[in-house]
This record gives C-alpha cells, sequence and structure tokens, in this order.
C-alpha cells in the first residue's frame, strides 16, 4: 500500500534527543520488531491514523482499555461534561462512589474497593496490603506474569524451584528482591512444594488469571482453583492481577469466567474508558487495614480523578450488557479462525492462544503454556509478520509477547481485510 513514514521518523529523531529511547514506554521503540515506529495522530472506531496520514485497523486498543474502540460518543461526552466541571479537586467527589458501587456489583469477590491512578500502583498497594495484613514479607509471582514496574516484581526465578528473586532490572536492591519467589506459571506441583517450606513466611500469591504480557497463555485445568485452595490452606492471601483481563474477558473478569473469588484484585484500562486509571479491592477485612482506617498507607493526590472516573464509569455500564461480550465473541472467533486458515494455507506453523476478545499468535508448532515455551516461539519471524501487517495496513502489538485485541468497534469488513492482508504476508513469509 506504499505506506509513508516521513513524519513519523523526523519525530521519532527529534524524540530521541529530548526522551529516552524516543519513547515514554519501551515497547513503543519497536525494537523487538525492527523498524521505526509510528506516531499517531488521530483515532475513531476500529482505526488509527499517524502523521503520515496512513490509516491502520488497530489491534493494540491501547493495549486493550478501548473495548469499545476509539471515541465512542458516550464516552467522549462524558469526559466533555465532567471537564466543564473541573478537571481536579484533590477532594472527594460523587462520580468515585458512583465508580466505586459499579466495580463492586460488577465483581462479586469486591466487598470494598480503592482507586488509584495506574495498574502498576494497584499491584504495588495491593501487595504492600498483604504484607501488613498477614505480617510477612515474602511473596510469589508466576515467570512471565507482568504486574507493572514495582521493584519487587521486576524479578525471575533462580535454578530451583524455591530459589529467591534475583532483579531483572537495574535499580532494584538484591535485598528487595530477595523477598519475591517466582514461579512456573501453569505448575502447580512448584508452588505445592514451595509452600511446603515457606507457607509461614508468605503474604500473598499474585497472578495474573489469564497472562497476557507473555502473550496469551490460558491456565491449565484447575491451576487457579488449586492455587485458591493452596492459598486458603495455608493463610495467604490470593491476589489476581485482572489489569487487563477485568472486564475485558467477561463481565466479571477472569475470576467470574472461572468461578473463584481471589481475597484481592487488581484492575486497571478499561475501567478508566482510556483514560489513566487503577483501582485494587476484595474483602473487607483486608481492605480496612489501608489508611485512614489501618495501619498500611496508601494516598494519591490525584486518584478517582473526575475525567478518568467519568470515562471509565460510562464505559462499565455499556459493558453491563452482556450482549456485547457475545458480539466480541463472535467478532473474535471469524477473526482467528481465518487467520488460522490462511496461515495453514501457506504452510506456516502457528499456535494460537485466545480468551474471548483478546489473543496471541505465536510462531511454533508447538503449544505455548508459558514463560519458557512462548520464548522459543519464532520472534525473528513474527518480527517480519508484523512489518508486512503494518505494510497492509494491520496495527498489531509491536512484540511477540503482547496480547491482540478486538473491540466491538471493528466491522465485518475489518476482520474480512485483516485475514485477506494475513494471506498476503504468509505467503510472502512462506517464500
Amino acid at each position: 500500500m506504499g505506506r509513508k513514514t516521513e513524519n513519523s521518523g523526523q519525530l521519532f529523531q527529534e524524540a530521541q534527543r529530548y526522551i529516552p529511547g524516543g519513547v515514554n514506554s519501551p515497547v513503543r521503540a519497536f525494537n523487538a520488531v525492527g523498524g521505526k515506529p509510528a506516531f499517531i495522530d488521530r483515532a475513531i472506531g476500529s482505526k488509527v491514523y499517524d502523521l503520515d496520514n496512513n490509516e491502520y485497523i488497530d489491534y493494540v486498543c491501547s493495549w486493550g482499555p478501548l473495548i469499545l474502540g476509539h471515541a465512542r460518543p458516550e464516552i467522549v461526552s462524558a469526559i466533555q461534561s465532567a471537564a466543564e466541571k473541573g478537571l481536579s479537586f484533590g477532594a472527594s467527589t460523587k462520580g468515585e462512589v458512583e465508580m466505586a458501587k459499579q466495580i463492586c456489583r460488577m465483581l462479586p469477590s469486591m466487598d470494598q474497593v480503592r482507586l488509584v491512578n495506574s495498574g502498576t500502583e494497584a499491584t504495588m498497594s495491593a501487595i504492600r496490603l498483604a504484607r501488613g495484613y498477614k505480617g510477612r514479607d515474602k511473596i510469589i509471582k508466576f515467570e512471565g506474569c507482568y504486574h507493572g514496574h514495582v521493584d519487587s516484581l521486576l524479578v525471575k526465578a533462580g535454578s530451583g524451584a524455591t530459589t529467591l528473586g534475583i532483579p531483572t532490572s537495574g535499580g532494584i536492591p538484591k535485598s528487595l528482591a530477595q523477598h519475591t519467589i517466582a514461579l512456573p506459571f501453569n505448575d502447580i506441583n512448584q508452588v505445592r512444594r514451595v509452600l511446603q517450606d515457606h507457607s509461614r513466611e508468605i503474604a500473598c500469591i499474585i497472578v495474573e488469571p489469564i497472562p497476557a504480557n507473555m502473550g496469551v497463555i490460558l491456565p491449565r485445568k484447575n491451576f487457579l482453583e488449586n492455587l485458591r485452595e493452596l492459598t486458603e490452606r495455608h493463610d495467604i492471601v490470593l491476589i489476581f492481577d485482572e489489569v487487563i483481563t477485568g472486564f475485558r474477558v467477561a463481565q466479571g473478569g477472569a475470576q467470574g469466567l472461572y468461578n473463584i473469588k481471589p481475597d484481592l484484585t487488581c484492575l486497571g484500562k478499561i475501567i478508566g474508558g482510556g483514560l489513566p486509571i487503577g483501582a485494587f479491592g476484595g474483602k473487607k477485612e483486608i481492605m480496612q487495614y489501608l489508611s485512614p482506617l489501618g495501619p498500611v498507607y496508601q494516598a494519591g493526590t490525584l486518584s478517582g480523578n473526575p475525567l478518568g472516573v467519568s470515562a471509565g464509569l460510562k464505559t462499565l455500564q455499556i459493558l453491563s450488557n452482556q450482549n456485547i461480550y457475545k458480539e466480541l465473541k463472535s467478532k473474535a472467533d471469524k477473526l482467528t479462525e481465518g487467520l488460522l486458515a490462511v496461515a495453514k494455507s501457506a504452510g506456516i506453523r502457528v499456535t494460537l492462544n485466545r480468551i474471548e476478545s483478546m489473543f496471541t499468535l505465536f510462531f511454533t508448532g508447538k503449544n505455548v503454556v508459558d514463560y519458557t515455551s512462548a520464548l522459543n516461539s519464532d520472534q525473528e519471524l513474527f518480527a517480519r509478520y508484523f512489518q508486512g501487517m503494518l505494510e497492509e495496513g494491520i496495527y498489531l502489538p509491536p512484540s511477540q509477547f503482547e496480547a491482540n485485541f478486538v473491540s466491538t468497534a471493528h466491522t465485518d469488513e475489518d476482520i474480512e481485510r485483516t485475514i485477506v492482508a494475513a494471506q498476503k504476508v504468509f505467503n510472502k513469509l512462506r517464500a
């Protein structure tokens, strides 16, 4: 289609003078796929447009929040109405209460919820709360599950199942990271072995119930149920990080889909309707350990910002209609079945992991069930696929290890165009 890149290229060069790497979040730099990033100028519905006026069908959807598409009129109107009353007050508002009530209605595991400003802030606060509630220091996380750039969560496992974490980012003290035990996702036996030796030291287990930051990985049968049973038996707080899956895979999130009640849940993305927001909540007896009621301090000047609350509340109200999830599933069915069919016809080996309206296409013929198997996919082939799709006007996440998202704004025509584009790209990859 002869994609133009002059304006984006020039701006990226200028950005690198003033912003580290030219981006404000690393994956935007396209390092994993090569080339230079497109700088987006505007968006509407299922489409985004860059500074060179290239049009793309968007499957990033702002990394998940835009389940209703870009610039949905009802949400834009809600933001405008809120902005006319003032942008921020540093004081309580009626909208915060309405948002809290709506979240607690839609997630039965939540007795109380506190609004924050990002998913990272939500997971950080939930872990601090769990540690304060239990009076213990150590936590368990799973390899490949990303919970934001929290110091104690940017770690990976050592050589043994019970090896304590070592930092995978500069700037994190080893003494802090050593309170984190990282285990393979989907391996419940490893969890059992660790709890035999360390259960009295562990405050919480935090998990993405459906990981989406090593690509979409589905939990094995009974893995989440067993986590719930083990944490209850050993008196450990179970935290579901549903920043991505919350209100994306179902009205009640992954916990509703699998009928499991965690002790605490972390939210973000969709609950802001496209604006920055986060939240964490759960059992009342735990949440009341937060200040000003309890000894665990947490605060935020812009928490419950009126604009984010207005956008998120309107989004959640729209999502209260269960027919929307049926519509999303139907669109995702058509898209993923088409992608698999054209990959097969081109002789390209792929594995597609998908749950409802989120999916990842891995370039491997083997099952992808955890971080190790995800890393074994062909990342070079994915990069070529990404660049080919970009040239065809399809905007995908610029990393093999991210989720694609379908929105209600994607039309049958969008999906057909995407499948046709993929067929062209797969044929080129085969050649």
